[in-house]
């Protein structure tokens, strides 16, 4: 029998960072260093000699490209949300 871990606890700004990322409509105002840390404290995150990260939460993982700007982009935006939904940090259903 396979279960979704418990999300952890997160501290406020990782908290923030997480909202940003799951509101509608798109923030694009969002720090790529601050998805790092969100990343980090909820899973693990790997960076491999191409430039790129192995992102894996729960039983979930994403390969993605280390952004060329300071902020994501909406493209990663949607992944990530799909990323941390699956993993249990998505809003409740219903």
């Amino acid at each position: 029998m396979s279960t979704t871990p418990e999300p952890v606890p997160l501290n406020s700004h990782q908290q923030h960072t997480l909202e940003k990322i799951l509101q509608h409509p798109v923030s694009h105002n969002i720090e790529w260093t601050s998805v790092l840390s969100l990343l980090e404290a909820i899973g693990s995150v790997k960076q491999t000699h191409d430039d790129k990260f192995v992102i894996t939460v729960g039983a979930q993982t994403l390969t993605i490209e280390h952004p060329q700007n300071k902020d994501i982009d909406t493209e990663l935006i949607v992944d990530l949300r799909r990323l941390f939904t699956n993993a249990g940090y998505g809003p409740d259903p219903g």
